[in-house]
């Protein structure tokens, strides 16, 4: 069964569309190097739905193969410059793990 991998993030004022595209890229990158990782995807909220965000800007879906491929990807260096991104653009994070 697949595991998906929620995270909402709140970004800091001033945080620039280039930023956010270096973020999205980094994500990206991580598919084929951390093991488990069956595909990414990161973007802000549907306009029409945006009101309902509740000040998140910005989502990422990570698919992972099996429930313990998350901690493998949690402590994997590509996640940790994901991670290191994350902390200077953003104000919060919430994340939220589910297997299908």
């Amino acid at each position: 069964m697949a595991v998906f991998h929620i995270v909402l993030f709140k970004l800091k004022p001033g945080v620039t569309p280039a930023q956010v595209e270096e973020f999205k890229k980094a994500c990206k990158a991580m598919v084929g190097q951390v093991p488990g990782l069956r595909e990414i995807h990161t973007n802000a909220p549907l306009a029409m739905t945006a009101a309902r965000a509740k000040g998140y800007d910005m989502a990422l879906l990570a698919i992972l193969e099996k429930p313990e491929d998350i901690s493998v990807y949690a402590v994997h260096p590509s996640h940790l410059v994901v991670q290191n991104l994350r902390e200077e653009l953003c104000d919060d994070a919430l994340a939220y793990d589910l297997e299908f």
